[in-house]
């Protein structure tokens, strides 16, 4: 019902063409974990990417609207950086890091790559 981003067809369309897959595991408790998590359900983290001390996470915005969201990591991050389609750092991309994670930016379908260099 109502608009496709009212009904989470983004979402949906992910767990269809994606879903998760159960691991056998031990019968101890785990906790549940999560790398990262974004604020705006209008912004979708695409991909993440392992580096050699860092990781790079493409993120879009898929609404057609203009947003702000939080990106959050449980990963030890030492310093984000805007980087481009080439995952080369761009000049003048450092982002701060704060309390809530990662301030980020986007004009409607806007596809976002940071660079985020790991805590050894």
């Amino acid at each position: 019902a109502g608009s496709f981003q009212e009904a989470g067809v983004i979402q949906r369309a992910y767990n269809l063409n994606f879903p998760l897959h159960a691991v056998t595991a031990s019968s101890a408790q785990c906790p549940a974990w999560s790398a990262f998590s974004v604020s705006s359900p209008a912004v979708v983290l695409e991909t993440a990417e392992d580096r050699p001390e860092a990781v790079v996470v493409r993120l879009y915005e898929a609404h057609g609207s203009t947003v702000v969201a939080w990106l959050q990591t449980s990963l030890p991050v030492k310093e984000a950086m805007l980087c481009n389609l080439l995952e080369q750092p761009t000049a003048g991309g450092c982002l701060p890091l704060e309390q809530r994670g990662v301030r980020l930016s986007f004009t409607p379908f806007h596809v976002l790559s940071i660079l985020l260099v790991l805590r050894q």
